[in-house]
């Protein structure tokens, strides 16, 4: 599959010269933050999930883990808590794909209540910019706001569109859910959305009653440590190989340990780890 972005010959440029092996494997589900906000984001994260992060959130230390393991490339991507931090964001994540090409693949930043979100949208489709990030829960709005729609209407097929899915509060009070999500992929079946966190964090008994098993992307990020195995099993058993993507959730974990963690976890043969770990160039339009 090759998508119609006017950056893909860019970054495919460089996408042999940064294949260890000749292996085109790529994480999908990272963030870096800028210099001035990084730590007080990072304390943000230690209080929301109670989790210690593994990295600083910056960009130089992705690509130093990058560096030292089997992953040729990161989607970092870029959100805004509000709409007025839509444009800045955005700006941020072209400088970071600009800088480290070959290493860094932005996703940008998008708000349903961005009033310029349709002067926006292509702009980032002209600058290369593959795919959206939402996440309802630190954004402050529901997954099924209507305001969404004509967003996701003229997307279509032009970009991913990853979306932070669970946290603590059952599906009803929880801004983002599997059973959200999951009339949203009904009402818009030309969206290719990734539906992070296996589904939906703390939600995967949810997924499974709802879109596991469908044509949606699911990430592997912040999941594999916190699931039942039987569970986790069965989402691998019943959900299409080629819509499971690898995703560490940098900087709260370690790309190359959660990659050791994925293939202790899947125990699949070396082929099967290899065709899952590219399934995220296939997504992105990349050759493999």
């Amino acid at each position: 599959m090759s998508l119609p972005f006017p950056g893909i010959r860019f970054i495919d440029l460089y996408t042999k010269r940064y294949s260890r092996h000749g292996y085109m494997y790529i994480d999908i589900h990272t963030h870096a933050f800028h210099p001035k906000i990084a730590q007080k984001v990072l304390a943000q994260l230690n209080t929301h999930y109670g989790i210690v992060p593994q990295g600083t959130g910056l960009v130089e230390d992705l690509i130093k883990r990058l560096e030292t393991g089997p992953l040729s490339m990161a989607v970092v991507l870029c959100a805004a808590t509000s709409p007025a931090q839509v444009i800045p964001a955005n700006n941020f994540a072209r400088s970071l794909q600009k800088a480290h090409p070959g290493r860094v693949i932005s996703f940008g930043a998008l708000h349903p209540h961005c009033p310029d979100w349709e002067e926006l949208l292509p702009a980032l489709v002209k600058d290369g910019v593959r795919g959206i990030k939402l996440h309802p829960d630190f954004q402050s709005f529901f997954l099924d706001d209507p305001a969404l729609w004509p967003i996701l209407e003229h997307i279509g097929q032009d970009m991913l569109v990853m979306c932070h899915v669970g946290d603590t509060p059952p599906p009803a009070k929880n801004p983002s859910c599997p059973y959200k999500l999951d009339a949203l992929r009904r009402r818009f079946p030309k969206v290719r959305f990734i539906a992070a966190h296996m589904g939906g964090y703390l939600h995967w008994e949810h997924a499974l009653k709802t879109f596991i098993g469908s044509p949606v992307y699911i990430d592997t990020s912040s999941s594999l440590t916190f699931m039942d195995p039987n569970l986790r099993n069965e989402i691998f058993k019943r959900h299409p190989r080629e819509f499971i993507l690898f995703g560490s959730d940098y900087p709260l974990f370690d790309p190359n340990a959660e990659f050791r963690l994925l293939s202790r976890c899947l125990k699949l043969k070396d082929k099967e780890l290899d065709d899952l770990m590219k399934n995220s160039a296939r997504a992105l339009g990349l050759r493999v």
